[in-house]
């Protein structure tokens, strides 16, 4: 797949512990992503944050997780982009996204080796 020079990055913000359908929320994400041939998906776990009820999630010493923070970026056309916000409005009960424009560098993968 190749990507235009100007594409759209969708940041996805919720928490560790949100669930759709038995699974964490930022895997259905993930792999809709993937059902839908977006060009990728990455999550990355926060240390700390807090979000629109102002209590604060972090990593502390004598506890694993206080559900932390999770954001999934996607990059893609804006065209391909929208294809996946029905679903995150369907499933993100509480968080936020945004979307803003990126220009692309480059976008390749390895090629497999026989």
């Amino acid at each position: 797949m190749k990507l235009p020079e100007e594409g759209k990055l969708l940041r996805i913000f919720v928490g560790e512990t949100d669930v759709y359908k038995g699974k964490a929320l930022y895997e259905a994400i993930v792999l809709k992503a993937r059902e839908l041939n977006l060009a990728g998906a990455t999550v990355f776990r926060g240390i700390m944050g807090y979000g629109a009820a102002s209590r604060i999630h972090s990593i502390k010493l004598l506890r694993l997780s206080e559900d932390l923070p999770v954001m999934i970026e996607i990059v893609d056309t804006e065209e391909n982009i929208d294809k996946i916000l029905p679903f995150l409005d369907e499933t993100v009960e509480e968080g936020l996204i945004t979307m803003e424009s990126v220009k692309v560098i480059k976008y390749r993968h390895r090629k497999a080796t026989q």
